[in-house]
């Protein structure tokens, strides 16, 4: 099942190059990722790690969720937890699970993150410019810093912002953090 959800990103992230008529350079170039590298991605040699999918996302204009609900089979009204796509990166340990990923007309969705102590994913930039984010804390602590403003949020605390700039997700520890975060499109 892994392995058939990184063949189905990794040919989605080679159909998004080719939609915009961009090289393999054009496209290190427009993300700072190096041209082995996102070739290697693109023939699912590897899998993404979220900072990864973070820039590609940047430079398409997607959110990570629109992205991997793009390479599920067929999005449903009803998301059974069994049918909800999870995706794990192995470099960090995030694991983000798509309680209710995007659909065509709907413009919110959910989703569930988990980070084992010291985990960071840092993101550069948002993938829309001002994307509405609620970040929801349900177990653990979570160390979160939203352009340049660094906030420290516990069980049942809840942030919510505009996105315009980086943000970096921490797990301080010592136990693992859980956390949901609603995302709206502007």
């Amino acid at each position: 099942m892994r392995d058939d959800v990184d063949a189905r990103l990794a040919a989605r992230l080679a159909e998004l190059r080719a939609e915009h008529d961009w090289s393999l350079d054009d496209l290190a170039h427009r993300t700072g990722v190096s041209r082995s590298t996102l070739s290697r991605l693109e023939r699912a040699e590897i899998s993404p790690t979220a900072a990864l999918l973070g820039r590609l996302c940047s430079v398409y204009g997607l959110t990570m969720s629109r992205l991997l609900s793009e390479v599920e089979a067929h999005p449903a009204q009803l998301v059974c937890a069994a049918d909800q796509m999870v995706w794990t990166d192995a470099e960090s340990g995030f694991v983000r699970r798509s309680v209710s990923a995007p659909h065509a007309g709907l413009r919110g969705e959910v989703v569930e993150g988990v980070l084992r102590p010291g985990a960071v994913i840092s993101y550069d930039a948002p993938p829309v410019p001002g994307l509405e984010q609620h970040v929801w804390v349900l177990e653990g602590s979570l160390g979160l810093t939203v352009q340049g403003e660094a906030y420290t949020l516990g069980p049942g605390d809840c942030l919510r912002f505009r996105l315009w700039g980086g943000t970096r997700f921490e797990c301080p520890g010592p136990e693992p953090v859980r956390y949901v975060v609603f995302v709206v499109l502007p």
